[in-house]
């Protein structure tokens, strides 16, 4: 019988992006393309999980830059601005980000996110993201609201 070699943790991360920047409409091009960046270094994450993690991502940094800063003045002299940070990576067996930013609390329970009614608006984003994702969840700690989206690989 031959040795397999060491084995491999699934935690071991296979690629790894950061960025830190203002919360604007015009960053959510950069984050796709950040994004794309990321499937180009493992090719071998499949079609479906790189759709159901991509779309969420970019629902929640859109609820980000749109309700977070809502009723927030941007432009006060001397003041930092609305900043976020988004860490993504991938693993063997996941797909997983985490959304920091300085923006306005929100009160959120995300067990009862569901899908408005159909002649709503708005209100999908989160719950498509909830309902594409393996876990997420929402916390204010320390005047920051942080999210973490994980997404199970599929064995396909």
């Amino acid at each position: 019988m031959t040795d397999p070699g060491p084995a491999r943790a699934v935690t071991t991360l296979e690629s790894r992006i950061e960025l830190s920047a203002p919360a604007t409409p015009e960053i959510m091009d950069l984050v796709h393309a950040m994004l794309e960046h990321l499937w180009g270094t493992c090719p071998d994450v499949s079609d479906r999980d790189r759709m159901r993690f991509e779309m969420s991502v970019i629902e929640i940094l859109g609820n980000v830059v749109e309700h977070a800063y809502a009723a927030d003045n941007t432009d006060i002299p001397g003041q930092e601005g609305r900043r976020f940070e988004i860490v993504v990576g991938i693993t063997e067996a996941n797909l997983m980000a985490h959304l920091g930013d300085n923006g306005l609390p929100t009160e959120l329970d995300l067990s009862g996110v569901a899908m408005p009614d159909v002649l709503a608006e708005s209100g999908r984003g989160l719950a498509l993201a909830s309902a594409a994702l393996d876990d997420l969840s929402y916390e204010r700690v320390g005047g920051r609201n942080l999210w973490d989206l994980l997404c199970l690989r599929s064995s396909d």
